[in-house]
């Protein structure tokens, strides 16, 4: 298996097709907030945010996993009416145990949605649930996300030339 390798990459949440979650039985959407649900300049959750998870509450339980703090994280949860967990810690699965452990969702009812590969990929991946990467929504990061950034454009590299994934090479 390769740890790395999300199960579906798009370009970004707003084009992630939730009908075919649904269909599968998923029941548990986890999110990364930073360059996946909105850029890291915002402080407010942008309207298209709002939106697409208010909708998706309807079929699905939403989760945010954050490897940012709580002062991040807090005005996100409280605007959009879901529940996450700050200092993750991801590529650590602990949040997702708890998230599975307390809401009673098995493995196969859960995704993971993120930006990078060797954070939000690697944990859903190590977990056993399915992921989707989408690129990052803005070019600014964190400065430890530099430094993930330039492993996962490694890791792509190596990919790349196995056949096995290619950025920009969107599927389902």
């Amino acid at each position: 298996m390769n740890l790395f390798k999300p199960t579906m990459y798009q370009k970004n949440v707003f084009c992630i097709p939730f009908d075919k979650f649904k269909k599968m039985g998923i029941q548990c959407l986890v999110f990364d907030l930073d360059n996946t649900l909105a850029l890291i300049s915002n402080f407010k959750c942008p309207d298209e945010t709002k939106k697409l998870i208010r909708c998706l509450k309807k079929d699905f339980s939403i989760f945010i996993i954050s490897n940012n703090n709580k002062i991040r994280l807090e005005p996100y949860l409280k605007e959009l009416g879901v529940v996450g967990f700050h200092y993750s810690l991801k590529p650590s699965i602990k949040s997702l145990i708890q998230i599975r452990r307390k809401y009673h969702f098995q493995k196969e009812q859960m995704v993971l949605i993120g930006d990078q590969m060797v954070t939000d990929i690697l944990a859903g991946n190590r977990f056993g649930i399915q992921t989707v990467l989408v690129d990052p929504l803005g070019e600014k990061d964190l400065k430890i996300t530099k430094f993930n950034r330039f492993l996962e454009s490694k890791i792509i590299s190596r990919y790349q030339k196995k056949g096995i994934f290619e950025r920009g090479k969107y599927y389902e």
